[in-house]
C-alpha cells in the first residue's frame, strides 16, 4: 500500500463535493469554496482529518441530482487555505486516493455524505507496464517540449522517466486536454498498463501536430516561410 492509502486508512465515510471535474491521486487541485454548505464541509474536514471525497458531476448531463452509487472518486486532502474576509476560502487540495461510492449516509449535514470503498491499481506482473510508461513519457515530453517551444519559454522538463508507472499515468492524464468524461474513465480503470495505452494512443494522435506548430513558430521567429500549413487536428 502507499503513503497516500496509509492517509485514508479506517475512514468508511467522506464528505463528498460534486464538481464538472476530475482529480487524480497525487495531483494538486486549488479550489475556491463559496457555497454556505461547502463552507460548512471545510470547517468540518479541517477539524477532523482534512479530506473530503471529489466526485465528478456534470448537472447539465445528469440523470439524479447527485453523483450515482458506484462512481468512482477521488479523496482529496487539503493542504492549505486562505480564508477571505467574507467569509470564502480559496483552498489547495492534493488528490490521495481513488474511492467507490457505496451508498449515502444521512449524517444531518448540508453536505453530500458517502460510504466509500478506497482502491487502487491492480498489480502489473506482465513487465509491460515499464515500456508503456517509457512510451508515454516520450510522446508526453515530446509535446511538453513543443509547447514551450510556441511559448518561449526556456524551463526545463522534468524527467518523466523517474516517475512510477501508476503516478506517471496520473500525471498524464490529469495534464492532457480532453472532456471530463474521458478522464473519469482514465481515473475508473484498475489497470496502469491499460491506462498508460490508452494515454499512449492519444498522445500518439497529437504529438506530430503539436512539433509541427512548435516547427512553424521557429521558422516565423527567424522570418522565413514554412510553406505548410499547421494541423491542429489528430493525424488519421
Amino acid at each position: 500500500m502507499s503513503e497516500a492509502f496509509d492517509k485514508v486508512r479506517g475512514v468508511r465515510e467522506l464528505p463528498l463535493f460534486p464538481l464538472p471535474l476530475v482529480l487524480f491521486p497525487g495531483v494538486p487541485l486549488p479550489l475556491h469554496i463559496f457555497e454556505q454548505r461547502y463552507r460548512r464541509m471545510l470547517v468540518d474536514v479541517r477539524a477532523s482529518n482534512s479530506l473530503f471525497g471529489l466526485s465528478y458531476f456534470d448537472a447539465d448531463e445528469a440523470i439524479d441530482a447527485r453523483p450515482p452509487a458506484g462512481q468512482v472518486g477521488c479523496a482529496a486532502e487539503v493542504v492549505e487555505v486562505q480564508p477571505q474576509p467574507d467569509g470564502r476560502s480559496n483552498i489547495l487540495t492534493i488528490g490521495l486516493v481513488r474511492y467507490r461510492l457505496v451508498e449515502y449516509v444521512d449524517a444531518g449535514e448540508p453536505y453530500l455524505v458517502g460510504r466509500v470503498e478506497f482502491f487502487e491499481d491492480d498489480p502489473d506482473t506482465t513487465g509491460e507496464v515499464i515500456a508503456s510508461a517509457g512510451e508515454v513519457a516520450d510522446l508526453f515530453t515530446r509535446i511538453a517540449r513543443s509547447v514551450r517551444v510556441v511559448n518561449d519559454d526556456r524551463a526545463g522538463l522534468p524527467d518523466l522517466n523517474a516517475i512510477e508507472p501508476e503516478r506517471l499515468s496520473f500525471f498524464v492524464a490529469a495534464a492532457m486536454e480532453m472532456e471530463a468524461g474521458d478522464k473519469q474513465k482514465l481515473l475508473e480503470l484498475r489497470s496502469t498498463v491499460e491506462r498508460l495505452r490508452r494515454l499512449q494512443a492519444l498522445l500518439a494522435q497529437v504529438v506530430i501536430s503539436y512539433e509541427e506548430r512548435a516547427r512553424v513558430h521557429q521558422v516565423a521567429k527567424s522570418n522565413g516561410h514554412s510553406g505548410q500549413p499547421l494541423k491542429l487536428e489528430p493525424e488519421e
